[in-house]
């Protein structure tokens, strides 16, 4: 009979703890997301761009699922329009930016209701004449502050970032750290005489010499060289990351073998998510 009690207490414990789990599922699938992201890349012609956004959408996913948002991606830039955008709170551009009327309308109009927005790398290049020509002055004389691209070192090497750790997306973060290899940008405007532009990391002395040539000029021995920052206008922050290394020796062969990557970087991809979750409302 005591056995009998025992194992009736035993099997109502289990079915308790079973209801509790179960209970506890739901309620997390049930959670309501913090925020939603997303977006909008073309991974076409450079690999180490498509390397970068390859390794981009499933981080990020992953991230989603762990920080408890929502990530969507799209390649279908007509997108960018208002209707589209109203479901979200967080727009990223991976690689390029629009080149539409009407996407770069509703984009702006976008930020300047309260948007928030992360972009990497050649999100900001612009370079006249070119294919993607300098003819947006809002977006890179005013939201970037940067103005047109300038120059870069080559090949894709790592840095070590001199960190403002007194702004809330930086603020968890060591003074310095090393970065993944990068191909770094030089811009127009000198950032720090911009009021509006807050630069969170720079590229630190140590790096220097930055680069490997073979051109002298790819290869940077002094010099301030902001690498991400915001505009205090607007919820936003530009990031230069997002060119991966690749086996360029055989570039003919047609391998895309990629040498380095951006998420692999602990305290970089730790960089990446606070800020996230900062645009996003959330330390």
């Amino acid at each position: 009979m005591l056995i009998l009690t025992r194992l009736a207490k035993a099997t109502n414990l289990f079915f308790i703890c079973l209801l509790l789990t179960a209970a506890s599922t739901v309620s997390a699938q049930n959670k309501k997301p913090k925020f939603k992201v997303i977006a909008f890349y073309t991974a076409q012609e450079d690999k180490a761009h498509i390397s970068f956004v390859h390794e981009a959408n499933p981080w990020f996913a992953k991230m989603a699922t762990k920080y408890n948002f929502v990530y969507d991606s799209t390649k279908n830039w007509d997108n960018l329009n208002p209707e589209f955008l109203k479901n979200y709170q967080v727009v990223l551009f991976l690689d390029t930016r629009p080149d539409v009327p009407a996407q770069r309308e509703a984009f702006e109009k976008y930020m300047k209701n309260g948007g928030a927005w992360m972009g990497f790398h050649f999100a900001a290049f612009a370079l006249t004449p070119s294919k993607f020509n300098q003819d947006w002055d809002w977006y890179h004389n005013e939201f970037l502050g940067s103005g047109q691209y300038v120059s870069n070192i080559w090949r894709p090497s790592p840095a070590v970032m001199d960190i403002d750790n007194k702004f809330g997306a930086t603020k968890h973060l060591p003074k310095t750290f090393h970065t993944a290899p990068n191909e770094w940008y030089r811009w127009e405007h000198d950032l720090r005489q911009n009021p509006d532009i807050r630069i969170l990391a720079s590229i630190d002395s140590a790096s220097f010499p930055l680069g490997t040539g073979p051109k002298q000029s790819e290869i940077w021995h002094s010099g301030f060289y902001p690498a991400v920052w915001t505009n205090t206008k607007y919820r936003m922050i530009y990031m230069n990351m997002g060119h991966n290394d690749m086996d360029y020796e055989h570039k003919y062969d047609n391998t895309d073998k990629t040498l380095s990557y951006t998420f692999a970087n602990e305290m970089e991809s730790k960089m990446i998510l606070d800020a996230l979750m900062w645009l996003g409302g959330r330390d």
